[in-house]
């Protein structure tokens, strides 16, 4: 970034020597804003399936449920011994019967809200809340085939690891698009800094001529490019963080996609991005501009 800051503030008669029209500076500008809009996009991907995974393993991990397939019968006096069970075992929480109204309530998503669940052989379900600590899983299953034979524990953890690892996964593809994105950014820009050059090579030719040194005919391409890019991805970032702003919140829609977006601190991490588009068209102008003044006799 040091570099850019002393390009910025040094001599800019060198600015001549490029063009300020042209499709060059126009592919320049358009390209960096068309990245940088991606870009906030893909990193907004991101960290939206980091807080994803981190909530699906979190609320998955602090709960677990108890089944309890039993006679008529028998239900109520397996219900009790499964709620003593819990309140004896070290980390659990809470543990609570679920009533029937609840029950109904989780199957009406698939069979209607209308469900007779008081004639059905519906299993009775035990909600159980871990505390910090959580339980050892493996002892109240034991406990439970002793003393509770109907009853089964379900951990989530079956559960828990596809979700969690889809997100994962998730979240790498949001960080290879970004890595993407700034490596198109990278080509589209020297693409277009080769072809100013070029456009210029008999300028070049002649300034060296009358003394000008490379560094001297190198400092108005990289100036100018930077400039355009930076300014192209600062317009991009814009549009793109009003974007995000505009989607609707996820408390508000209950859909993963509605809650692609930043929280907090996480607002200031798209302002990153017009310094990098910056950063990356210096060096990738100033690799370009090098190349073509070594080709020149």
């Amino acid at each position: 970034m040091v570099p850019i800051l002393g390009l910025l503030r040094g001599d800019t008669s060198a600015d001549r020597v490029v063009p300020p029209t042209g499709f060059t500076a126009r592919l320049t500008v358009f390209t960096a804003a068309a990245m940088a809009f991606l870009a906030v996009f893909a990193l907004a991907l991101s960290l939206a399936t980091a807080r994803l995974a981190d909530r699906w393993g979190t609320a998955l991990a602090q709960g677990a449920t108890i089944r309890i397939s039993a006679p008529a019968e028998q239900r109520a006096a397996q219900t009790e011994a499964v709620l003593r069970i819990l309140r004896e075992t070290p980390g659990v929480a809470s543990a609570r019967a679920l009533g029937e109204d609840e029950q109904r309530a989780l199957l009406a998503p698939w069979f209607g809200p209308d469900l007779p669940v008081e004639t059905l052989p519906i299993p009775q379900l035990v909600e159980v809340v871990e505390d910090g600590r959580g339980f050892d899983a493996q002892g109240v299953r034991l406990r439970l085939r002793a003393e509770a034979p109907g009853a089964v524990l379900d951990d989530h953890s079956r559960w828990r690891r596809p979700l969690v690892r889809a997100a994962d996964r998730l979240n790498l593809l949001g960080l290879g698009a970004l890595t993407l994105i700034v490596l198109t950014m990278a080509a589209m820009i020297t693409l277009a800094a080769g072809a100013a050059l070029a456009a210029n090579r008999q300028v070049m030719a002649v300034l060296r001529l009358v003394g000008a040194r490379d560094t001297y005919i190198a400092r108005a391409f990289v100036r100018r490019f930077t400039l355009r890019a930076g300014l192209g991805a600062a317009v991009g970032t814009a549009l793109s963080m009003g974007a995000v702003a505009a989607l609707p919140r996820m408390d508000a829609a209950g859909s993963f996609l509605t809650g692609l977006g930043f929280s907090g601190a996480g607002w200031l991490l798209p302002l990153l991005i017009p310094p990098l588009a910056a950063l990356i068209a210096f060096w990738a102008t100033r690799y370009a501009a090098m190349k073509a003044l070594k080709e020149i006799p």
